[in-house]
C-alpha cells in the first residue's frame, strides 16, 4: 500500500477547496446577474427551462443556462432532469415581490461600490485604510450623494437587508408601554415601523438626512399621529429627552473616532432613565463562521467602519461615558446593545 496516498489525497481535497475559495468571485457575479434579470419572479408559476427564461429576460439561453447551473451547486435555483430550472427557498427570496425579498440587497452588495474596493483589499490591508476615495474620487457616502442612481440603490438595497430583519431585532428587546423612541440614521424607518406597530403605546422619531427622509415608509393608519421625522446630523446631535435611543447599522460604517462623536451626541441628548440600543453583528471571539467576520472585511474596505466584538463595544461606550448593560442576540444576524449613562462617581 502507498502510505503517501491518504496524505495525496488530502492534499487535493484542500487545494480544490482553496480553488473553489480563490474563484468565489464568480458565486457573487452569477447571483447579481440573476438578480438583476429577475430569474425568480418569472419562475413564480413554476419550473421554465434557460431557453425559455432566455426569451422573457432578452439573454443569450447557454450562457444564462450555465450561471444559473453555478447557482444550483449552492441551492439557489435547482435544476431537474429536463433542463428547467425552479425556485429554492433561497431562490425565492430573489423575488420581487415577496415579504422578505431579498433582491435589491443583493444588487446592492453586489455593484461596484462594494465590488471594485474589495478588489483593492490588498492595498487596503497595506495602507490600513480604505482606497475607496482613490478609486470614485470621493469617501463612501459623498459618492452616493453625488450620484443619484448609487445612491438610491444603496438606499433600496438596505431597505430590502432590513425587511427580512427588522421584525425580529423589534422582537428582542422589551420596550416600555409608553414614551418616545429616536431611530437614528433609520432610514426609511423600517425598524421604527415595526417596533411601534409591536407596541401601540409608543411614539417615533425617524432622524437622518433629510433627502433619505424623504422616501420614508411610517405613513400607515395605524401609526397616525404616533410619530414624526426630523431632519439632522447625528455626529452633532440627537433629539433630546426620549426613553429609547435606536441606532441599526451606524457604529459599523465609522472607525471608533466616529463612532465617538456620534455616542457622545447621544449621551448629551440621553436622561438618566434613556436606554441606548446599538443594533449590529456582535462577533464572536475563536474561528468559527460568522456573517459579521465578512461584513467586518466589507465595511473595511469601503468605509474604513468595522465590526466588533462584546470587549470592543464595552471599551467604545465607555468611552462616550455610557455603560453596556446587556447584549441580546435576535433571530437575525445581528444582536442589540444596550447601554445607559454612565453614573458619574462621587
Amino acid at each position: 500500500m502507498d502510505e503517501a496516498r491518504p496524505h495525496r489525497a488530502a492534499e487535493d481535497s484542500l487545494a480544490a477547496l482553496l480553488t473553489e475559495h480563490a474563484l468565489g468571485y464568480l458565486h457573487s457575479a452569477a447571483l447579481r446577474t440573476a438578480a438583476r434579470l429577475g430569474v425568480a419572479d418569472h419562475l413564480t408559476a413554476g419550473p421554465r427551462t434557460a431557453e425559455e427564461l432566455a426569451s422573457l429576460t432578452g439573454v443569450s439561453a447557454p450562457h444564462l443556462r450555465r450561471a444559473l447551473r453555478l447557482l444550483a451547486t449552492r441551492g439557489v435555483f435547482a435544476e431537474d432532469a429536463t433542463g428547467a430550472f425552479r425556485l429554492t427557498p433561497a431562490a425565492s427570496l430573489l423575488r420581487s415581490d415577496g415579504p422578505s425579498s431579498l433582491r435589491t440587497a443583493v444588487v446592492m452588495l453586489t455593484d461596484e461600490t462594494f465590488w471594485k474596493p474589495a478588489e483593492r483589499l490588498e492595498d487596503t490591508v497595506r495602507a490600513g485604510h480604505t482606497v475607496f476615495e482613490e478609486i470614485f474620487g470621493a469617501p463612501f457616502f459623498e459618492h452616493l450623494a453625488r450620484i443619484p442612481q448609487a445612491g438610491e440603490d444603496f438606499d433600496t438595497g438596505m431597505a430590502g437587508l432590513s425587511t427580512s430583519e427588522d421584525d425580529a431585532i423589534a422582537a428582542a428587546w422589551a420596550f416600555p408601554e409608553r414614551g418616545t423612541v429616536v431611530d437614528i440614521g433609520g432610514g426609511c424607518g423600517g425598524l421604527l415601523r415595526r417596533a411601534l406597530v409591536r407596541n401601540p403605546g409608543l411614539h417615533g422619531v425617524l432622524y437622518d438626512r433629510e433627502q433619505v427622509l424623504r422616501d420614508h415608509t411610517l405613513d400607515e393608519p395605524e401609526l397616525a399621529g404616533r410619530w414624526q421625522a426630523c431632519p439632522g446630523d447625528f455626529f452633532a446631535s440627537v433629539p433630546s429627552g426620549a426613553e429609547v435611543y435606536l441606532m441599526k447599522r451606524i457604529l459599523h460604517d465609522w472607525d471608533d473616532e466616529g463612532c465617538l462623536r456620534i455616542l457622545r451626541a447621544c449621551r448629551a441628548a440621553m436622561t438618566t432613565g434613556s436606554r441606548l440600543l446599538v443594533v449590529d453583528a456582535v462577533l464572536p471571539q475563536g474561528n468559527e463562521p460568522h456573517p459579521g467576520k465578512i461584513l467586518d472585511v466589507l465595511m473595511m474596505t469601503s468605509l474604513d467602519g468595522r465590526e466588533r466584538s462584546a470587549q470592543e463595544f464595552h471599551r467604545l461606550l465607555s468611552a462616550a461615558g455610557l455603560r453596556l448593560t446587556r447584549i441580546l442576540p435576535t433571530a437575525s444576524t445581528l444582536s442589540v446593545v444596550e447601554a445607559v449613562v454612565e453614573a458619574k462617581s462621587a
